[in-house]
């Protein structure tokens, strides 16, 4: 197993159309589909870090319309065969239009590459309810991570 046990990928379809490009993301008969709850964006602008979060309930799935981000992962789920294990992950066009699916449970956080906001696009499998989620910092001695 090379990556963090649930966290996958999907590359997506970006359609040529005479002023702008068509950006699918998710539908009902995608590999990665597992239900809507909830729908929303979040701007990163450079420099800004947003880190760490997990859900107890809740799978994220992100793709990055507008500039480019990098989510980084951090697995300390008890019994996960990748326990300990950490994944960085760059999301954005014109190279890495991707969707990313992070289940419950494992920790993640993002920063915009480059000098323009990142855009990032998150459809969840359950509405949002701020019960089930959990924040640490972004230094915390906990992950083994530094932005």
């Amino acid at each position: 197993m090379d990556g963090i046990a649930g966290v996958e990928t999907q590359d997506l379809r970006i359609i040529p159309t005479d002023g702008g490009p068509v950006l699918h993301m998710l539908r009902p008969d995608a590999p990665l589909f597992m239900g809507f709850g909830e729908l929303y964006f979040s701007e990163v602008l450079p420099g800004a870090v947003k880190a760490w979060k997990r859900h107890t309930r809740q799978t994220q799935h992100f793709a990055v319309p507008v500039g480019r981000l990098k989510v980084v992962v951090y697995d300390d789920r008890e019994g996960s065969p990748t326990r300990g294990r950490v994944e960085e992950h760059i999301l954005g066009r014109p190279d890495a239009y991707r969707l990313l699916r992070i289940p419950p449970l494992v920790w993640y956080g993002f920063t915009a590459v480059g000098d323009v906001p990142a855009l990032i696009c998150n459809c969840a499998d359950i509405p949002h309810d701020p019960q089930e989620g959990e924040r640490k910092d972004r230094d915390s001695a906990d992950i083994p991570y530094h932005w």
